[in-house]
């Protein structure tokens, strides 16, 4: 097995690691919409890395981490806008203001 090969299949196995590692939050997002534990700037944050990050993969040559970047691409912008359409906003706790009348 040549060095090239023996990256390939590292390339390959850690794609399919990584990626099967967050479907399990993925599916979860789509049967309860409850994304209320996700931080908008962590989702933000994410989407812009890897919109950088595409200047990077774009330049090497296909394989495996094409496919692994365009698994984070399409997820992370799935949960942004999962996030931006189910987040319901946060309601003040607390007691109930009374109406002061004079």
């Amino acid at each position: 097995m040549t060095g090239a090969s023996v990256a390939l299949l590292a390339g390959t196995m850690s794609t399919i690691l990584f990626a099967s590692s967050a479907l399990p939050m993925v599916v979860r997002a789509i049967r309860t919409r409850d994304l209320a534990s996700y931080s908008p700037a962590n989702l933000v944050l994410a989407n812009v890395g890897n919109a950088v990050h595409c200047i990077y993969v774009v330049h090497l040559p296909p394989g495996p981490i094409w496919f692994l970047h365009g698994f984070y691409v399409v997820t992370s912008a799935l949960m942004l806008l999962w996030w931006l359409r189910f987040h319901a906003p946060r309601r003040h706790v607390g007691r109930p203001v009374r109406e002061v009348v004079t």
